[in-house]
């Protein structure tokens, strides 16, 4: 943990903060965290990448973590996190990546292999399969949720900010981790610098959001990471999505691998075998 290091930039008028490890010219690999997440959600990963002779690199979105918000935080979008994505990949000089992306870190991962496929080696998500605009599952909107879906409820404003008012930053994160089963909260004062309202915003109120996009594929090699136990398979739909190999329709390059007992946090709840998937994509990709 020491060696990692903590770094600002100036992105889009943002000052984005990204943690990093790993020699310059080392291969790249951009980690893109969820929620209630921040860069340190893939501290396991970091160390291991760059032991492996990778360059890891785990931004904040911005409204998240020690990144700036932006100015008017209900007008956030998806696009806004691919354009600093973008923009802080150039003021880091890399110009070609890995990304991994982690529940809706894993859209914002696709998104960025859509609009620049020129810039991506390779795409891994974990916790979310890449799903298409024209795909009826990709709707997440309250009335395709199973009932009491905590993601249906958060996406109406006012009603996740009843549940988080009566608590500060740091037992809302706790009290988020227990729901998925882990106890990790002990980076939830990361949070008392941004608050909640941007992540509220994304994701949970742009799963709407529209692109101009004509081609829905992703070409580039991919992985899908899945916990057998993750919570997103009850999306309806979702499990056959997955395990029917539908997805190889839009990522024809994608393998999937189940953990077994894994939740949602997979990287986090079982780090050594998620490292080994993750090292065995970069290297067999990375020629």
């Amino acid at each position: 943990m020491d060696k990692i290091q903590h770094k600002f930039a100036q992105v889009n008028g943002l000052k984005i903060h990204a943690a990093e490890i790993g020699g310059e010219s080392s291969p790249a690999v951009v980690l893109l965290h969820g929620f209630p997440e921040i860069w340190y959600s893939w501290r396991h990963q970091m160390i291991a990448v760059a032991e492996a002779g990778f360059r890891a690199i785990a931004p904040d979105y911005r409204g998240y973590g020690l990144s700036d918000p932006p100015p008017e935080p209900d007008k956030a979008s998806f696009k806004d996190l691919v354009a600093d994505l973008l923009s802080l990949l150039d003021a880091l000089a890399i110009q070609k990546e890995f990304v991994i992306g982690k529940h809706f870190g894993a859209v914002v991962a696709c998104l960025f292999a859509r609009f620049h496929p020129q810039r991506v080696c390779g795409v891994i998500t974990m916790g979310v399969p890449y799903l298409p605009i024209s795909t009826p599952i990709s709707s997440t909107g309250p009335d395709h949720l199973p009932e009491g879906f905590y993601a249906a409820r958060w996406q109406k404003p006012g009603r996740a900010e009843a549940d988080f008012g009566h608590f500060d930053n740091k037992t809302v994160v706790r009290n988020v981790y227990i729901l998925f089963s882990l106890n990790l909260a002990n980076y939830g004062s990361l949070y008392e610098n941004s608050g909640f309202q941007t992540a509220l915003k994304v994701p949970y109120r742009s799963m709407s959001e529209t692109y101009n996009i004509t081609n829905e594929k992703v070409e580039v090699p991919a992985l899908l990471i899945m916990g057998e136990k993750d919570y997103t398979q009850k999306i309806p739909g979702m499990e056959d999505y997955i395990k029917s190999d539908q997805v190889k329709a839009f990522v024809p390059k994608v393998e999937t691998v189940f953990v077994p007992e894994g939740s949602h946090f997979v990287q986090e709840q079982f780090p050594h075998q998620v490292n080994h998937l993750i090292l065995n994509f970069l290297q067999i990709t990375n020629v």
